[in-house]
């Protein structure tokens, strides 16, 4: 796990309404998620993108959607937000399970397919926080820098 990761029981909700932020099915539709919600931020406030941030934040929210499809059980819940200069991104998933990070080879010294997705969104991400949910399965919460 990331060494600035924290777990705690999930209370709190983030996001905005439901009717304007559906739960996207695929990684793809949580990149164009993410791409619309900067986009919109920066129009609305007038400022600059940047296009490096707004790129790492879409590899983020990219690799979260992906684990909680392959390996927690499928996506429950989809939030992105954009906060002053960051943006916050979370997914919940069906697992309670603690992300993990595997080594690149297996133990007869095989390259492993995968396991680079948390790694990344730990480099990336300025904030990692996993909670449990109360219904079960978990919630991950990334803060990543726009700036």
């Amino acid at each position: 796990m990331c060494e600035r990761q924290t777990t705690q029981p999930a209370v709190e909700r983030y996001g905005t309404d439901r009717a304007r932020q559906p739960r996207p099915g695929k990684p793809a539709e949580a990149r164009r998620a993410v791409e619309r919600a900067v986009t919109e931020r920066c129009r609305a406030t007038r400022t600059p993108c940047d296009a490096d941030a707004l790129s790492d934040a879409v590899l983020v929210a990219s690799e979260l959607t992906t684990n909680a499809i392959l390996h927690g059980g499928g996506l429950t819940d989809f939030r992105v937000d954009v906060e002053g200069p960051d943006i916050r991104l979370s997914v919940s998933d069906r697992s309670a399970e603690l992300p993990v990070v595997r080594e690149p080879v297996d133990p007869q010294g095989r390259r492993r397919v995968g396991g680079r997705g948390w790694p990344i969104v730990c480099r990336l991400a300025r904030d990692v926080r996993v909670s449990d949910l109360p219904s079960g399965g978990k919630r991950i919460t990334v803060v990543v820098p726009l700036t």
